[in-house]
């Protein structure tokens, strides 16, 4: 049975550096599995006993305790515990301004999420902030402060090798251009051509950099964020299937269907109806 504690407070500003939503644990079913499916946090899992494995895109990875694994924003993922072995993990999911620059100093990326424990702070990483939420009136800053001691020896456990060369600042710019333009127009009827020409670059310089960067091309991206828009509508309002087609940028709600098939593996009202009462996927 998972067993989740969330972080009552809010960030002292809308986009905090860094703020830890929730953390939590599991003794995992012999199969369990997540997945494929995105979130709009970052997600790292500790395995604690068992084996399981992760893919993201065509990389698949098999976990043993010890070990831990990063899920990225919008980027879809898909985990699984061992059939015979399952895997007993805790987790943190957090968000923040900071996280990404954090992240460049390590040798991490969506591709290549894998990454060893320490011997003291993560394995009870759970614990300690479970009793740092007991007894805390001011619960930000304690865990803020776990959380960055977390990112401390995470940058020492898998600093950046050496000898990779990170995309240049402007390069950088282009990407988080592509990221802005296609969050603001993903409601849209949005191509690839927009978007190369809204940055007056070739459009096929653009998609590869876009997916040397993110780890996926341009269009998938644009799919999985509409498709996880979708399922905020399907969740959250009584939108009809047409209004929330459009709403995402398919004129078509049939076409809207068949995609949402595609990445979820359902329709969107099988969707609806899988989570009418709001259980929370692990």
């Amino acid at each position: 049975m998972a067993i989740f504690k969330y972080n009552s407070q809010r960030p002292f500003r809308g986009n905090s550096d860094l703020h830890l939503h929730y953390w939590g644990r599991e003794q995992c079913a012999p199969g369990h599995t997540v997945g494929p499916c995105v979130r709009d946090l970052y997600k790292i899992h500790f395995i604690h006993e068992g084996t399981g494995k992760v893919a993201v895109g065509e990389e698949t990875h098999t976990l043993q305790a010890g070990q831990a694994f990063l899920t990225y924003p919008h980027i879809v993922t898909y985990y699984a515990a061992d059939l015979d072995t399952p895997w007993n993990y805790s987790w943190i999911a957090f968000t923040g301004e900071e996280i990404e620059h954090l992240l460049s100093k390590t040798s991490l990326s969506p591709e290549h999420p894998v990454f060893p424990m320490d011997e003291l702070l993560m394995p009870s990483l759970y614990d300690r902030l479970t009793e740092a939420a007991d007894r805390s009136d001011c619960l930000n800053l304690p865990l803020k402060a776990m959380m960055y001691e977390f990112f401390s020896l995470l940058l020492s456990k898998v600093p950046a090798a050496k000898d990779v060369f990170p995309i240049p600042r402007q390069k950088s710019i282009y990407v988080e251009q592509c990221l802005h333009f296609l969050h603001a127009h993903y409601c849209e009827n949005v191509t690839m051509e927009m978007m190369s020409s809204s940055l007056r670059l070739d459009r096929k310089y653009v998609s590869a950099l876009f997916k040397r960067t993110i780890g996926l091309p341009p269009q998938q991206y644009l799919l999985n964020y509409r498709i996880a828009k979708a399922c905020e509508l399907l969740t959250e309002t009584d939108c009809t299937i047409g209004e929330i087609s459009r709403s995402v940028g398919y004129q078509d709600p049939l076409l809207f269907s068949r995609m949402f098939k595609k990445v979820k593996g359902c329709s969107p009202k099988g969707y609806r109806l899988q989570h009418a009462d709001n259980d929370i996927v692990l």
